[in-house]
């Protein structure tokens, strides 16, 4: 079983911890159903023990937890907040008292909202400053925690978060978007590779992605492209600069039909390539894309909308424009 901090935590403002983009995001008329924020949620920084306990008696054996990067490091720069940091801490240690093995994320998506106010992922130094932030927690924990998690489906910080809007920070632009993916990517890497570097107890490092199957909803030639540009974009350009070192080639040229580079600069393929033990797989859905609107007329035609559609989207809103959408 899995959560994320923002999720379940509540405590937004206690001990230390200062806002994150979700706090922000939260509070933006209309952004969130109902105007929900995460301010108490499960209430679960104060009722951390009894829920680890409703997880033994589940019967898990394992549970994947994610840090709150504003609890631990406030503002995103700077010392370790000792009162933040106790929290997981006891966490951890209540999870082996109760035989659960603790599997740590250190991003699920709350970044501090300072280091938003400065670019967010779309600025390049976050990537350096995520990896100063993995390592406080990773001093503090890797003593008992064996499996560690970078990122969190990053296509989701990246486009729901940079380019649909509908995720904190909220905004609407493709070249941030690709932007934002590119320096999550690196900083993935400059933290794995910081971590495997300090380790003194074994330790499994790795990253987990939001990953299914794009279908072509007919042998349409306009259809199959559709489906190639939404695994493009929602796969593949995660998939292989991890594993290959290299971001795919015919998305790259996709982007360029629209005007977008990946700010790549020398050495950062080998960073994002860092070699590492755990895959993460969140499979939701495969999705079935068309490349023809409603009344058969080709998307590619109309040139005026982009899509970053991910063939295994959490609660993805209604995809349109010009990559296709789910049929």
């Amino acid at each position: 079983m899995a959560t994320s901090s923002y999720q379940i935590e509540g405590a937004y403002d206690e001990d230390g911890r200062t806002a994150s983009i979700w706090d922000t995001f939260c509070r933006v008329p209309g952004a969130v159903a109902n105007g929900d924020t995460g301010d108490v949620a499960c209430d679960h920084y104060h009722r951390m023990p009894a829920d680890i306990a409703m997880i033994q008696s589940l019967g898990v054996d394992t549970y994947r937890f994610s840090v709150a990067w504003p609890r631990v490091q406030p503002g995103g720069r700077g010392p370790v907040n000792a009162a933040g940091m106790a929290f997981y801490d006891r966490l951890v240690d209540e999870m082996l008292g109760h035989g659960v093995d603790p599997w740590l994320t250190l991003y699920h998506w709350d970044l501090p909202q300072e280091l938003e106010d400065e670019g967010g992922w779309t600025n390049r130094d976050t990537a350096a400053r995520f990896a100063d932030y993995s390592m406080l927690v990773f001093n503090a924990l890797s003593d008992r925690v064996r499996v560690w998690t970078t990122l969190n489906e990053p296509w989701c910080s990246a486009m729901l978060g940079y380019a649909y809007g509908v995720h904190a920070p909220g905004h609407r632009d493709l070249g941030e978007g690709i932007a934002a993916a590119h320096h999550l990517m690196l900083g993935h890497g400059l933290a794995t590779a910081r971590m495997r570097a300090a380790a003194t107890h074994p330790v499994e490092l790795g990253i987990t992605l939001n990953l299914g199957n794009a279908i072509p909803s007919s042998s349409n030639e306009v259809d199959i492209e559709a489906a190639r540009r939404a695994d493009g974009l929602g796969a593949r350009l995660y998939l292989e600069p991890l594993l290959r070192g290299v971001y795919p080639p015919d998305v790259l040229a996709d982007l360029a039909q629209h005007g977008v580079t990946v700010p790549i600069q020398d050495g950062d393929m080998e960073v994002i390539s860092e070699p590492f033990d755990v895959l993460g797989v969140n499979y939701y859905t495969d999705a079935v894309f068309s490349g023809l609107d409603e009344e058969g007329n080709d998307r590619d035609a109309e040139g005026s909308r982009w899509n970053v559609a991910s063939p295994g989207v959490c609660r993805a809103p209604k995809w349109t424009g010009r990559s296709g959408r789910p049929a």
